[in-house]
């Protein structure tokens, strides 16, 4: 998934991936835009079925494109996808993507966001295992963060996620403390390091507070384990694709459902 791409790059990206992969999302302006940034969902055909999807702005008008609200600077989104896996038995395992960008600027606007995405997983049969992952631009000990968590209410309210990350079993990449890195990797200088020193100094930190992410990865439903999570730093003679490292998770699939074989192909 990517939290901000707009169309001409999804078009790039899909050129170079292997033949058989799908996209889903639309512009944060609406369908008829293909300038503006999306919250895209890319996925393998061969291995699952789209179902259904969406996208719903996050304001007071979600289904209003472009509309903003709570003082963001610009249109924020959330996409959503349903999917279903082929090739495995019994059929039927389905789950849902949804794909965000919270605004950079407004904390009211973030918490909102929060609590208007929130209200649509929770609206979906428990049964369903849903992640919900991008760019949510503030760290997880943040009142945003904290009411996904579970930690803290907004509105009455309080999520149930978990984070893919303290909950790996592996994870790669564990010194990249911050996902925001401005194109600059991790040479972040010496100010950054003397800030990481205060903070730990000053706080207590848990296996949900040990890090700096700004892009997470959550989750929801028993069925869902997270086998391994890293922070992708991959660049080409320094440059980066964006000026936040992607987080990457694995989970594995419930005992309940196992692959089935690949019919093996005749050479002759």
């Amino acid at each position: 998934m990517l939290s901000t791409v707009i169309k001409t790059v999804c078009a790039y990206e899909l050129h170079n991936m292997q033949i058989g992969y799908g996209q889903f999302g639309i512009s944060r302006k609406g369908s008829h835009d293909t300038s503006d940034e999306h919250c895209t969902i890319f996925y393998d055909k061969e291995k699952v079925e789209l179902l259904e999807g969406g996208t719903f702005w996050l304001s007071e008008s979600p289904s209003v494109p472009g509309s903003t609200s709570w003082g963001s600077v610009v249109p924020s989104i959330a996409s959503w996808a349903t999917f279903q896996l082929k090739g495995v038995e019994p059929p039927g395992f389905s789950f849902q993507i949804v794909n965000t960008n919270m605004d950079e600027f407004s904390p009211r606007a973030r918490r909102r966001s929060a609590l208007l995405t929130w209200q649509h997983i929770a609206s979906l049969p428990p049964s369903l295992p849903v992640i919900f992952c991008g760019g949510f631009n503030t760290q997880k000990e943040s009142t945003t963060g904290r009411f996904l968590l579970g930690r803290s209410r907004e509105h009455g309210v309080v999520g149930d996620m978990r984070d893919a990350w303290p909950n790996a079993r592996v994870r790669k990449n564990f010194s990249l403390i911050r996902t925001y890195h401005g194109f600059k990797g991790d040479k972040q200088g010496t100010l950054e390091f003397l800030k990481l020193i205060f903070r730990a100094l000053c706080l207590c930190w848990d296996r949900q507070t040990q890090d700096l992410h700004i892009d997470w990865v959550l989750y929801r439903g028993r069925s869902l384990v997270p086998v391994s999570c890293e922070v992708v730093n991959d660049n080409i003679d320094g440059f980066y694709p964006s000026s936040h490292y992607p987080i990457f998770a694995e989970f594995m699939l419930p005992r309940t459902v196992r692959l089935l074989e690949a019919p093996v192909q005749d050479g002759s």
